[in-house]
């Protein structure tokens, strides 16, 4: 990637005013493989209910056994930070080491693994609904990366469905987020101005649709029917590859070489654009650390270099190719980056992944940072994706934004308007 193309990126990433882009810090290079969850075993944007557990790995790839400590922050809606004092929202206190880690064990890649479980002995409760980030600082203060989290309360039942677009033009192409809110015991007065709402397409922040408003009110019930509004590329299903055993070829590796660590190269990918859609699970570009021959798959499982090829013929101009998945928090950068190999007239990357199954997507990157999820694998309706609508309120006078209520729909039950 080019260091002036990188720095462009860069720029749009803390500059540009969307919603998810304004204060996330992206791990360095030496900070691998971060789970983040809640109530699910993948590792994806984590979305709680007050008072349940929240769980943080990461694994230090340099050696050093560093110390690193954690601070937990209460954001508004658009991610500007809250009135909200520490102690109003925290049970406890932050600022704390993380004292769960251990090295690897018998890995070619020597490691560190870390592990944060909240609430613990410290930070006893989170006790206001919202979003959140969580940061994580080394023994010098500098921080070294930082998650989003959401925490919400059951006030609000959402009713989520997934329809297929009305406009002609895209119908063969996007999905539509339709839902009602329904909160019979907390009265939304001036939902326009009090009520706002989040919606999330497989759990990425970063394409997440922030604007939308109640179209009419039935009793005590807001009704949001947009159509182009709500909309998202379906998309295609994601590739895959699985390395549990890293000395053979297994699902989506063709070949394996030893060198400094294992060498995994995948079969050479084609776009899929063209090409009609056909489905193949997935988990939604999310990933699995395993490894088939470790007891603790944390410690044991190995860092394979992973080898991807991806042929395109499409004129590029100034935009470039990436790989794209939660695997990194949906983060475009240099380790994402195919670059051209005239040899072999194909695109190329090669990047450490621990052991595990993995979700990924090759995407085209504009100049301006934009990225475009269809361009190579395509946009289809009947691709099965997941979507969340996470429904916040601020009453007249108050302090902050809680969360009341979420719902979900998957597109498998995608339906005409």
């Amino acid at each position: 990637m080019s260091k002036t193309f990188t720095a462009a990126l860069l720029l749009v990433f803390t500059a540009f005013p969307a919603f998810s882009q304004i204060i996330e810090k992206v791990e360095p290079q030496y900070i691998s493989t971060i789970q983040f969850r809640g109530a699910t075993d993948q590792s994806q944007l984590p979305i709680i209910n007050l008072g349940s557990r929240l769980q943080l790995s990461f694994d230090a790839l340099n050696g050093e056994e560093e110390d690193y400590y954690y601070t937990i922050t209460h954001y508004n809606f658009d991610w500007s930070p809250s009135d909200l004092s520490k102690s109003e929202y925290l049970d406890g206190f932050d600022d704390v080491r993380i004292q769960d880690y251990q090295n690897s064990l018998n890995t070619l890649q020597i490691f560190s693994h870390y592990e944060l479980t909240v609430p613990n002995r410290d930070t006893r409760a989170i006790e206001k609904s919202g979003n959140y980030l969580l940061s994580i600082f080394n023994g010098e203060g500098e921080l070294v990366f930082t998650r989003k989290f959401l925490v919400a309360e059951n006030i609000a039942s959402v009713d989520v469905e997934i329809k297929r677009a009305r406009d002609l033009k895209v119908i063969n192409e996007k999905q539509v987020v339709q839902f009602s809110i329904n909160s019979p015991s907390l009265l939304l007065v001036n939902p326009k101005q009090t009520v706002k709402t989040l919606v999330l397409q497989n759990s990425n922040l970063k394409t997440a649709i922030t604007d939308l408003v109640p179209q009419y009110t039935m009793g005590n019930e807001l009704i949001y029917r947009y159509d182009k509004e709500a909309s998202f590329g379906g998309g295609n299903e994601f590739l895959a590859f699985d390395n549990k055993d890293e000395r053979s070829a297994t699902n989506g590796v063709r070949s394996i070489e030893l060198t400094d660590v294992y060498e995994n190269y995948l079969y050479t990918n084609i776009p899929r654009y063209n090409r009609p859609y056909t489905y193949n699970p997935d988990i939604n570009g999310n990933f699995v650390v395993r490894n088939i021959d470790a007891r603790n798959q944390d410690l044991e499982a190995e860092y394979v270099r992973m080898h991807f090829n991806l042929q395109y013929y499409e004129d590029l101009g100034d935009k470039e190719l990436h790989i794209y998945g939660n695997f990194n928090n949906w983060t475009i950068d240099g380790s994402t980056y195919m670059k051209y190999d005239p040899k072999t007239d194909s695109y190329k990357n090669s990047r450490l992944f621990k052991q595990g199954f993995y979700n990924y997507k090759y995407v085209v990157v504009n100049r301006d940072g934009s990225i475009n999820e269809g361009a190579v694998s395509g946009d289809f309706w009947q691709t099965e994706n997941d979507y969340t609508v996470v429904v916040y309120f601020r009453d007249l006078g108050a302090r902050y934004d809680r969360i009341i209520g979420t719902g979900s729909a998957n597109s498998t039950n995608i339906t005409s308007n």
